[in-house]
């Protein structure tokens, strides 16, 4: 039902339309009908609920950035693609590709804590001085039997809580996102980026695989929605399975 946009919140004659509706949906966000995470309607469709141009939509939507009630990208994004299949961060790369595959195992290598120094890419704005590091290497199943290894995965998160314990008390479930749901960090916004690398001998070696051998390297940051720090991974993957894909502009 299309929503006309009048002066009547709070009583205040002064307010804006874009004061408005951030109000509304700040209340909406505040009050759990909107939960923090979710996905906003687009930037057509608030448009069309409120009766207001796009334009107005975005300064709303930027105040609520403000009042890191949510989180925007300006509708860009990247997807990493396993064998033609998106993997969803969200539940999780392990979770993701045992839906898509059987073949795929996951093999912990370790947990362990590292200093700040020791974490590769990690942007400046991140806290901590200490994290703890999650390594995994995802070896795939080959016709004739044998596994061969596609990805390495090296994971940091919050020296912080239950996460400062997982070098002693190891994953919940075998399971990183579903230890960072039970500490509380949930992921709904982040960065990342992709290069081509060739294998170092230290990575090499973890995979089985040949130093100089061309891969791709993602390095993703992620954040909760009023801007805790969660997780950053430093990835490299067989480009003969993955691909990074990139999405761009408002959906409704």
């Amino acid at each position: 039902m299309s929503r006309h946009v009048e002066n009547t919140n709070r009583g205040d004659k002064t307010l804006t339309k874009k004061d408005i509706i951030a109000n509304t949906l700040a209340e909406q966000i505040e009050g759990g009908q909107i939960l923090r995470g979710e996905r906003l309607a687009g930037e057509h469709t608030l448009a069309s609920q409120f009766q207001v141009s796009r334009g107005t939509v975005r300064q709303a939507l930027s105040e609520l950035q403000r009042r890191h009630l949510i989180a925007t990208r300006g509708g860009v994004g990247s997807v990493v693609i396993y064998d033609g299949q998106t993997l969803d961060h969200q539940a999780g790369w392990t979770a993701a590709l045992s839906n898509i595959s059987r073949r795929i195992t996951v093999c912990l290598l370790r947990i362990e804590k590292v200093a700040r120094a020791d974490v590769p890419d990690l942007p400046d704005t991140v806290p901590g001085g200490e994290f703890v590091l999650v390594v995994r290497r995802r070896d795939a199943a080959q016709e004739d039997g044998s596994a061969k290894t596609v990805s390495l995965e090296r994971s940091y998160v919050p020296n912080v809580g239950i996460l400062a314990a997982l070098p002693q008390r190891g994953l919940t479930d075998d399971s990183l996102t579903a230890t960072l749901s039970r500490a509380g960090l949930t992921a709904s916004h982040g960065d990342q980026s992709v290069a081509l690398r060739f294998l170092t001998a230290d990575d090499a070696a973890a995979m089985n695989r040949t130093a100089g051998e061309p891969f791709l390297r993602t390095v993703r940051t992620s954040f909760t929605p009023n801007g805790r720090f969660v997780e950053h991974v430093v990835s490299v993957l067989d480009p003969a399975h993955f691909t990074v894909s990139s999405r761009f502009g408002m959906t409704p």
